[in-house]
């Protein structure tokens, strides 16, 4: 059996960050799931003005501030895309790609899902289509590949994979300049429907079709809904009580992913309550 950790993070905004800074404290093993970028939304953020402590600080600085205080205190963060939480009992278990990962409690910090699944894409799922590219390339050697990506990370994952398939589409979902090698062709144009029959070999979009025979979505993250089976949300968002609990036992939210306000303050707050809730959870367990 691997290890299993007292507590698993999801997210590496300011309200995973500070669930993982209380719960350390509190003498906790834990793993954190998230970016080395920590939030793609924190630091596009041009100035920030209500956080406490510190007046008219621009994204950027505040993601620096928080990347200071993990390294304080010894916490890394596991670049791990978590694509499906099972509960177990008495433990969970975290899937990301091929790996597994156990803990006793789960918080999560996934914040707020702005795209809905493609049409065909939860069917589809693991029969061409994926949230890895870069984890699956090896099953897409001389094949066609459709990579839909919905911001820069996802670039480079189209890039490594090209070197293996005969062809690559790359959707983009964003603007800006691509950093794409030339074996990409990029097609602008909106992605509406997975199909095929047992495996995928069609992607609709709405003005034509693409056969392919995988499609990686290379998106910020997955529903909370999707990930979480059994998980109660309540208008697109996670219901959790005012110790951030959810219908799951020892399963716990906190940030944007519970809904408004979508602040970075709230979400620090409610990540330290979502801490404290874990820690009594898992100590109760002894």
């Amino acid at each position: 059996m691997g290890k299993r950790y007292d507590v698993a993070i999801v997210g590496s905004g300011p309200a995973g960050l500070s669930a993982a800074v209380n719960a350390k404290i509190r003498n906790k093993e834990i793993i954190l799931f998230g970016y080395s970028d920590l939030s793609n939304k924190l630091i596009k953020a041009p100035k920030i003005n209500n956080y406490l402590g510190f007046p008219n600080i621009t994204g950027q600085e505040l993601k620096e501030n928080f990347q200071r205080h993990m390294e304080a205190m010894d916490i890394e963060i596991t670049t791990e895309r978590i694509n499906s939480i099972y509960a177990m009992g008495d433990y969970f278990v975290l899937m990301a790609n091929e790996k597994m990962y156990e803990a006793k409690a789960v918080i999560l910090a996934t914040g707020m899902e702005y795209t809905k699944p493609l049409k065909g894409e939860a069917e589809f799922l693991g029969r061409g289509v994926g949230y890895c590219a870069t984890c699956d390339a090896p099953l897409y050697k001389g094949k066609v590949v459709t990579v839909i990506g919905y911001n820069k990370e996802a670039e480079e994952e189209a890039n490594y994979v090209s070197e293996l398939a005969q062809k690559l589409y790359y959707i983009p979902v964003y603007n800006g300049d691509y950093k794409l090698s030339d074996k990409i062709e990029v097609i602008k144009d909106k992605p509406v429907e997975v199909k095929g029959e047992n495996i995928v070999t069609v992607l609709e979009l709405a003005n034509g079709t693409l056969k392919t025979d995988g499609v990686f979505i290379l998106k910020d993250s997955i529903s909370p809904g999707q990930l979480v089976p059994g998980l109660e949300m309540e208008e697109g968002h996670i219901k959790v009580d005012r110790n951030m609990k959810t219908n799951l036992k020892g399963c716990f939210a906190a940030g944007d992913c519970i809904g408004k306000p979508y602040q970075y303050i709230k979400a620090a707050g409610e990540g330290l309550i979502a801490a404290l809730s874990a820690v009594s959870y898992v100590d109760s367990m002894r």
